[in-house]
């Protein structure tokens, strides 16, 4: 073990901000980070093995102990849930004769639960050794069982391949694109190459002066203007870099696996030109761990581009130097933050840093740094080939070009949507096929979950801005249960704990509304959970934190009549039941849930 973990070390140059890859490679070789395994990597980086084990201890798909020779993630997030995960769970229970959270004896099926993987258009989803499963149900479970105690691979249990890029060679994967409404912008006819070669026409300059032009803004959700931020880097001194954002972990959203699939090169290209806008000479595409089925496919996308000399040295012959390296994630919701995904992109815990300064100042290696997300860098390519004019023209006033939309739940046509910013939810739902709707989560378990009375909204940053997610909940739904329990317990998970009301708060909400739904809550518990969701989203340093009582405080909001429908028509509780409910909430508060011994 000694000499194949020091290997694996050397690989990566000894250099103790690769560890996350280390940690990638000995997780694949060995199917865990044993103790062991932490202090040979430790002593071979000259690091403190407590260094090396908060970050092993921090990400979902690290563990300490092997998993199985099959690892079975079952995703449990709300669509996948609404769509039939619960049978499919219980055949895989059934058959293997485990629980989640335990392997079989003979070491060959483990049982874990994984959150969103980015396939909630084709749920239930999961993942078996980093292989994506669709559109699961008992039959196919069995089918599973049989091929994996026959001794199967599991890319060789893939039977039909998906549309587009999906079934290339390097993928092979069954997994669809569904892109249902291409728009003008990134999912019209691309060339690779126009774009860079038309930037490297222009100066720096008029490459930011143009993204600004355009009025694009960041496509996260947070809508920060980009050619500001690319402004506000390009001026600051030193080493430049640029890091794409794929890290698509906000439930509900599967645009970003769209793109990558099939406009690697634009995203790419994008991330290039922003590199030159700005200076940098070294881009990272950090990628979330449930897309590394997609790694490979996407290496060739950047070796092709090095062929055609659209990356390296003297890109086009115009003096200019720029390449990119992928980055795997490891599993943790908050890596989207972009601070969080820069400590990852470090080899450490990703947890937010602490603003100002920000990474425009002082962001990967402590340098100047433009974070973006995959959308937003390929409809940069659009507006240098098109113009800032023409990209501004669409959308609104305020919401220029158009958007992606992840679409999933109870509607007819799920899939990916680009839209002109400016749609209102009741187009959306005619659009998607979707009848009888009790509520739209608009931007994920962050956003909004909205009532049939604002449908008339519009999905534009100046009234409902998202990052893309749209889940779509039928009258048929339990809303507390279903829906809002389930985003409660997700982001109880997924808190990195640094902040002590992100910590305690998250749990104590997710109890009170477990409380509630199983018919023991009163008004009070209602009345507190809307004042604890403010306490929270006033202080905490990140999305994260601040958005996390959303689904509570929204649906309170929007939904009042759910909740005084199940509570007790009281206004006083038992100093014991008061005392029992505070020491549940207390005994979690300590505990990270990030740590799986």
């Amino acid at each position: 073990m000694k000499d194949r973990i020091i290997n694996i070390v050397e690989t990566y140059g000894k250099d103790p901000g690769r560890l996350m890859d280390i940690l990638l490679k000995v997780q694949a070789e060995f199917g865990c980070v044993s103790h062991e395994a932490i202090t040979i990597i430790a002593a071979a980086l000259h690091m403190s093995e407590v260094d090396v084990m908060q970050t092993r201890s921090f990400y979902h798909f690290f563990t300490c102990r092997p998993v199985g020779k099959y690892a079975v993630y079952l995703n449990n997030s709300v669509v996948s849930m609404l769509m039939g995960m619960g049978d499919v769970q219980d055949e895989f229970e059934k058959l293997s004769g485990v629980k989640v959270g335990e392997k079989t004896a003979d070491g060959l099926i483990s049982l874990h639960h994984t959150a969103c993987i980015g396939m909630n258009d084709q749920e239930p989803a999961a993942l078996i050794n980093g292989v994506v499963f669709t559109e699961l149900n008992r039959d196919k479970v069995r089918a599973l069982v049989a091929d994996m105690k026959a001794g199967k691979a599991a890319q060789d249990m893939v039977t039909t391949y998906g549309d587009g890029n999906n079934a290339n060679p390097l993928m092979k994967t069954m997994v669809k694109n569904n892109i249902r409404k291409a728009g003008a912008v990134v999912l019209a006819e691309y060339c690779m190459g126009k774009g860079i070669a038309k930037a490297l026409s222009m100066d720096a300059r008029g490459v930011i002066n143009e993204v600004k032009e355009s009025n694009l803004r960041g496509r996260g959700g947070a809508g920060f203007p980009t050619g500001m931020k690319w402004d506000f880097c390009s001026r600051e001194a030193g080493d430049h870099y640029v890091l794409c954002n794929a890290d698509e972990g906000e439930p509900g959203t599967f645009k970003d696996r769209v793109l990558l699939t099939e406009r690697a090169g634009m995203l790419f290209e994008g991330m290039t030109i922003g590199g030159y806008a700005i200076g940098a000479k070294e881009g990272v595409l950090y990628l979330r761990n449930e897309y590394t089925y997609m790694k490979a496919y996407l290496e060739s996308v950047l070796s092709d581009m090095r062929s055609k000399n659209f990356l390296g040295n003297n890109i086009l012959g115009k003096g200019f130097n720029f390449d990119i390296r992928i980055q795997m994630g490891a599993g943790a919701y908050v890596c989207g933050e972009e601070s969080a995904l820069i400590e990852s992109s470090e080899g450490k815990r990703g947890e937010p840093r602490n603003r100002p300064p920000f990474p425009v100042q002082k962001g990967y290696k402590n340098k100047p740094t433009i974070v973006n997300n995959v959308e937003t860098f390929c409809s940069s390519v659009r507006i240098i080939e098109n113009g800032g004019a023409w990209y501004g023209a669409l959308g609104t006033s305020e919401s220029a070009g158009t958007k992606l939309l992840s679409i999933s739940g109870d509607c007819k046509l799920p899939g990916v949507y680009e839209i002109e910013w400016g749609m209102s939810i009741k187009e959306m739902l005619e659009m998607v096929g979707a009848e009888n709707v009790q509520a739209v989560q608009v931007a994920g378990p962050s956003g909004i979950c909205l009532p049939p009375s604002q449908f008339d909204r519009k999905i534009a940053l100046e009234d409902l801005p998202t990052g893309g997610s749209m889940i779509v909940i039928g009258k048929n739904r339990d809303l507390l249960k279903d829906v809002v329990l389930n985003f409660m317990e997700f982001f109880a998970d997924e808190s990195c704990g640094s902040c002590v009301t992100c910590r305690s708060f998250n749990m104590i909400l997710r109890n009170s509304i477990e409380k509630i739904v199983s018919g023991h809550g009163i008004r009070k518990d209602v009345e507190d959970m809307a004042a604890w969701s403010e306490i929270l989203r006033k202080t905490t340093r990140c999305g994260l934190g601040q958005t996390s009582s959303n689904p509570i405080s929204t649906t309170i909001k929007n939904f009042r009549e759910v909740y005084d429908a199940r509570v007790k028509n009281v206004d006083y509780q038992s100093d014991f039941d008061m005392q029992a409910s505070v020491m549940a909430s207390c005994e979690v508060v300590g505990r990270s849930s990030k740590v799986h011994e």
